[in-house]
């Protein structure tokens, strides 16, 4: 009872009801969407907690693919509601916004708050340089339907971009599996972790592997119930405010979508599992851009009034690939200390400020 009693992120599952009723009394958009927003952090904190307790049956290698898997549940459910809903645009912005909040937000806390308690913290840098390259070769890919689509507007030559997307995104899904197969079957010892001495461990009883189960798929059903809500509300919200929905995505519905792996990364780097946090931030904006965007493209065939091309604006791809540069050079070299989280930081917010002031 106590531990109910005690402030915690737990104390925000009340909006979970209040969402409800506002959105059953038809109150203000902004309202609604900042309730839904609050309702999800606890319920992407559950799923990430819930992954982190079925890894222990699973092994670190497929319980971190887990984690990554189901910490990405909200933002996937967020961009599926808003695909369904034609706001295709809040759609690339909210990937774009996954992929620069893992990047640089989730590793740039994880090593903040890892640094405050450790003087330096060490991982595995072969398997890190591996995901940077993956995510290289994924932001590559993601300029060319963009390109081929100014090409076509300015040029007036045709060119069927929707067919080029759909091979754009069949290839990346292939990609991503030939990935997972790399990771978990033939090169395993490549993602190994580093061996460090863990701290910061509680006498937590360890769940049943039914309790995490069952815990996943409850926290993802209300999740998506509380997306649902969230993006129904988020583009009024957005001529409330004076918000473009470019900034919607990218930042608001990309931190909130995002705030399970952020956490778990964060309360990983805290307890000096440096490669699982690492992995967290990392795997989730990979498998963002090789996984979840490219199945938006395949699954916009069928709902949503019309297929979403992968036709990201310049400055996203711009602000992504300067973002895997920056990750690179700051993480490459297998070692983390606080001003690196700081580095990282600084850089989110500077995007985040660029894209505020972008008018609606």
């Amino acid at each position: 009872m106590k531990s109910i009693l005690k402030p915690g992120i737990h104390w925000l599952y009340l909006f979970l009801p209040v969402t409800v009723v506002l959105e059953f009394l038809h109150a203000s958009a902004p309202l609604v969407f900042l309730s839904a927003a609050l309702s999800i952090i606890p319920l992407a904190h559950l799923i990430g907690h819930s992954t982190e307790q079925i890894a222990g049956y699973t092994g670190d290698a497929l319980g971190a693919l887990l984690n990554v898997t189901f910490g990405n549940a909200p933002e996937l459910i967020i961009t599926i509601m808003a695909l369904n809903a034609g706001l295709h645009d809040i759609v690339l912005a909210s990937l774009a916004g996954a992929i620069l909040a893992n990047l640089l937000l989730a590793n740039g806390l994880s090593f903040l708050f890892g640094g405050f308690k450790f003087h330096n913290q060490e991982y595995n840098a072969s398997g890190l340089r591996i995901n940077i390259s993956m995510m290289m070769i994924a932001t590559i890919s993601l300029m060319i339907p963009a390109a081929f689509h100014n090409f076509s507007d300015k040029s007036g030559t045709h060119i069927n971009v929707d067919v080029l997307n759909i091979l754009v995104a069949s290839i990346l899904l292939l990609t991503y599996l030939l990935y997972l197969l790399f990771m978990l079957k033939t090169h395993p010892e490549l993602f190994a972790a580093h061996k460090t001495k863990e701290t910061g461990e509680t006498q937590e009883k360890r769940w049943s592997l039914s309790r995490g189960i069952l815990s996943l798929i409850t926290a993802s059903v209300l999740a998506a119930i509380m997306s649902e809500m969230l993006v129904g509300a988020a583009e009024e919200t957005g001529k409330i405010l004076g918000m473009s929905n470019l900034f919607i995505g990218v930042v608001l519905l990309a931190v909130i979508g995002g705030a399970a792996e952020t956490l778990s990364a964060i309360a990983m780097a805290q307890k000096n599992k440096m490669d699982l946090s690492v992995g967290i931030a990392m795997g989730s904006s990979m498998q963002i851009a090789l996984f979840v965007a490219p199945l938006l493209v395949l699954l916009s065939l069928f709902i949503g009034p019309g297929q979403m091309n992968l036709n990201f604006s310049r400055l996203l791809m711009v602000s992504i690939f300067l973002s895997v540069i920056l990750g690179a050079l700051v993480a490459g070299d297998g070692r983390s200390n606080w001003y690196k989280g700081v580095q990282l930081v600084i850089v989110y917010l500077l995007i985040g400020v660029m894209f505020y002031f972008i008018p609606a």
